[in-house]
Parts: C-alpha cells; structure tokens; sequence
C-alpha cells in the first residue's frame, strides 16, 4: 500500500506541476453556454467530469484544486517542521530550565483548540493562502518538538556524544551534525502525518467558506461549491471528495511504511 500511495502520489505530483499545460480548459473561465439557465451539466466527450453551475470545467477545476491543497499541505507543514525540530532539539539538548519553560509553551498550545483558534483567525484575517500556511503552521509543531526533545534526551546519553564533548565538539555542531540526524526517523513519520492534516484544515476552511478566496479552486471550495446540487449534480462533489480521500490515504500509507522500514522488528530482527 505504500508503494501504491507513493506511485498515487507522484502521479498527481506530476499532475499538479504541469497543470497549466494539461488542464483543458481554464479552471476559473465562466461559460454559461456550458451550463444553461445556471444548471450543472454532467461528464461529456467535451467535458469529461462535467461543469459546474457557472460552466467551469471540474476536471480543470480539480487539478487547479489540487495544487492549491498541496502547496497548503506541504508549505504549512516544512515551516512546522522546521519550528518543531528547533524548539525540540533546543529543550532536549538544553534541558533544566530551558526545557521546562518550552515544554510549558508546548502544553499550552496543545490545551488550545487549535481548529477553533485556526477558524476565528482566518475569520478576521484577510482570506489567502498565505494566511492559511501560516495559521496551520503556527498549530502544526508541537508533536515534533516533542518527538525530537524525546529522541535528543536518548541519544545525549550514548558514548558517542560523550565522545563528541570530550574531543570538545561545539554544542552547535553536535546537534547539527550528530543529533538531528539520528532523530530524523520519528520526524519524517510525523510529517507523512502533518500533510493530510493540512490539507483536510484547508479543505475544512474552504467548505466553510473561509479559505482560498473565489474564483481560485480548492477541493474544500468545490465541495461548498456543491451543497446545494448533492442529489441532481454527483459530478461537482465526488471528484474533490475523492481526491481528498485518496491523498490523505496515501501520506498515511507512506508514513506507516516509512515506521515499518525504521523498525527493525518489523523485518524480524531480534536482539543477541
């Protein structure tokens, strides 16, 4: 299943970078000719996933969707990452008190609701993608300052950093150069993680009508987009709710392969 999610995922990878040549039609372009007195129009030769009630392509309008959702996923993610991995590596080498005043600062943003705070902050912010990155950022990296504040705690105490202090290795380069990479395994699994939750937060936004501003697709604003056609127009929902589905399925698939190759009893390996 991994193998089949990172096959899935290259493909609409490669999808989403050649979007402009591949789309047939322009995914923001109102026809109403290709949707008579404001009715959704079902999958045709011309057409292959239809249109919608303003004459919009929805395979253009899927694929444009996808790379907004990407994009959302993957940015919002590396800047969490990137805080979490310095805040963690801070407290877990630190320790004392550095490590109690940012392990505090984390228990207090993990008892905030983030959902609701990302809600009310988009609420009051002028809607764009920008702001979207940088809210699901801000809630995105408490889990993996506290995976890597746990692995540096663990690896402070082997011979090798011992080794390291003795030879008078800079703190800064033993973090850099020793630490952070034998630490990386349990971040790369989070991120596999952080992903689909980033883009079911857009989605989520954008179905409630705070996300990425009209005319620009996403998938979430294609399913608001939808609600009032569910039962006459199946076209307008089902192809970014199964997109949806299948990306989120696919980064979880990854990240459980990715936990099974960096556990070595998951190949049989047994101590001696």
């Amino acid at each position: 299943m991994a193998v089949a999610s990172l096959v899935f995922l290259g493909i609409l990878g490669a999808a989403v970078a050649l979007s402009s040549v591949i789309m047939p039609y322009d995914p923001n372009r109102i026809d109403l000719q290709a949707a008579p007195m404001g009715k959704p129009q079902p999958p045709s030769r011309t057409h292959w996933l239809g249109v919608d009630n303003y004459g919009r392509d929805v395979l253009s309008r899927v694929i444009s969707g996808g790379r907004v959702s990407l994009q959302v996923g993957v940015i919002a993610t590396s800047i969490a990452l990137a805080f979490g991995v310095m805040i963690g590596a801070l407290a877990g080498y630190l320790g004392g008190i550095a490590d109690s005043v940012l392990m505090r600062m984390l228990d207090i943003f993990l008892s905030i609701p983030s959902f609701f705070v990302i809600l009310t902050l988009n609420a009051y912010l002028k809607p764009s993608i920008f702001n979207i990155m940088a809210i699901i950022s801000l809630f995105g990296w408490m889990t993996v300052a506290r995976l890597v504040r746990g692995a540096l705690l663990q690896l402070k105490e082997q011979e090798f950093v011992m080794a390291a202090h003795a030879l008078g290795v800079p703190g800064f380069r033993l973090v850099l150069r020793h630490l952070l990479p034998n630490a990386m395994g349990p971040v790369i699994v989070a991120a596999t993680i952080g992903v689909p939750y980033a883009i079911l937060t857009e989605s989520a936004l954008s179905f409630l009508g705070l996300g990425v501003p009209a005319p620009h697709a996403t998938w979430g604003s294609m399913l608001n987009l939808a609600k009032p056609w569910l039962a006459e127009a199946w076209w307008m929902w089902l192809p970014p709710g199964v997109m949806i589905s299948l990306t989120v399925f696919s980064f979880n698939f990854i990240g459980d392969g990715i936990r099974d190759a960096l556990d070595p009893v998951q190949h049989g390996g047994k101590a001696h």
